[in-house]
């Protein structure tokens, strides 16, 4: 339970406030159990392998450094830019929304306290909404024959 004098966001309090590493699999459990089944979200559903394994896997690392926890993500995997990793997708408003809400679903379902799952949804909109930006510069560079081409 976190201490009036802690903020999330700051040091561990986030990570902790979830959970810490379980907490955070259990988030990401319903995190996919709702893309499988939102019919809004068969985009961004296809956007993944059949198997989620290493999707689940990855997501929940990233999530536990992300939140101030221990750095599972690049002990495992290296560094990461979540746009940059995501930048070959088609992601638009539609597929940003709908991984928002897959997200604000699986919230939903966890124990944390109300302003926990308000501060994380916020937080979450802002590398979601960067994505989106890259993936449609990628797309608007694709359509004008690449980066820095000014014929159009």
């Amino acid at each position: 339970m976190q201490r009036e004098s802690e903020q999330y966001g700051v040091q561990d309090a986030s990570y902790r406030a979830a959970g810490g590493v379980e907490g955070i699999r259990k988030l990401v459990d319903c995190f996919f159990r709702h893309m499988d089944t939102l019919p809004e979200a068969r985009r961004i559903r296809e956007m993944h392998p059949e198997d989620l394994a290493e999707s689940r896997d990855k997501l929940m690392r990233f999530l536990c450094g992300w939140l101030g926890g221990p750095k599972l993500y690049q002990e495992k995997y290296g560094p990461i830019s979540i746009p940059r990793v995501h930048r070959h997708l088609d992601i638009a408003e539609s597929e940003r929304d709908a991984w928002l809400k897959c997200m604000q679903g699986a919230l939903d379902e966890q124990s944390y306290r109300p302003a926990f799952k308000h501060y994380l949804i916020r937080q979450l909109a802002i590398p979601a909404e960067r994505v989106r930006a890259v993936c449609t510069e990628r797309i608007r560079d694709d359509a004008q024959g690449g980066p820095g081409d000014t014929a159009r």
